[in-house]
């Protein structure tokens, strides 16, 4: 049986008295897409910062392509090749959107590799991320000049561009029209086909369910259903959470 890409164990996160995540298990296989669900507040960020290294858990533990990850910082799990986009995108506005690209393959990647890419190389890599979420006609234009899905676009090929085994994709269609969700949509499950893990952070359900083969649901901050989608959207629980 193939080891799990992703395997967390009982991890739990406190802030002060405040219990964010409560011994939460779960485990991910390769080149699965899983949709982390749950009501805002349920621990569903603080479980993505945990995985990515931005917070640091106080109990359990996240093994990564078999890897203990727990004490690794974020730069060092992204060399690992766990990669993230942010709800809020967070581009950089001095660079142009081709040069932007050139920030994780100089530094993810040229690490991983411990060998430089050449300039032709990262050129390449470049263009064909660029190319892979239609953006390759704005390559030289200012992130600024960007719509706001083409933005999310850009999100989503800044973490391309580390080459990961494992994406996060954290809200990446938030506050897009409904024929953006399903171009996001879309892109996701090209990725996926091109071989890579997903895990997928949203609200919008419909991009959920079209996306998900599982999902993993929390509510304040435990684990209360993992399973098939249509199965799991029927839960009493998940059902209370979302309903009331």
């Amino acid at each position: 049986m193939n080891q799990p890409l992703l395997q967390v164990h009982s991890l739990s996160k406190r802030f002060d008295g405040f219990v964010a995540l409560d011994n939460v298990s779960f485990s991910l296989a390769r080149g699965e897409r899983l949709g982390l669900i749950g009501p805002n507040g349920s621990g569903k960020s603080t479980m993505v910062n945990c995985l990515c290294g931005a917070l640091h858990n106080e109990g359990g533990s996240v093994h990564f392509d078999g890897v203990p990850v727990n004490g690794l910082h974020a730069h060092q799990r992204t060399r690992l090749g766990m990669a993230r986009s942010f709800q809020l995108p967070r581009p950089f506005h001095t660079l142009t959107v081709a040069e932007n690209l050139r920030v994780p393959l100089l530094y993810t990647v040229n690490a991983r590799l411990r060998a430089s890419l050449s300039d032709e190389e990262i050129e390449e890599r470049c263009h064909e991320l660029l190319g892979l979420v239609s953006l390759d006609h704005k390559a030289h234009r200012s992130p600024r000049d960007l719509t706001q899905v083409e933005m999310r676009k850009l999100e989503l090929a800044r973490a391309l561009a580390a080459d990961p085994k494992l994406l996060i994709a954290d809200e990446a269609m938030a506050g897009l029209s409904q024929s953006e969700v399903k171009d996001i949509v879309a892109l996701l499950i090209q990725l996926n086909e091109r071989g890579i893990t997903i895990i997928l952070i949203e609200h919008i359900m419909s991009a959920v369910m079209s996306f998900s083969q599982r999902l993993v649901v929390l509510v304040s901050g435990k684990k209360v259903a993992d399973g098939d989608p249509n199965d799991v959207i029927r839960n009493p629980e998940v059902e209370r959470a979302y309903l009331g």
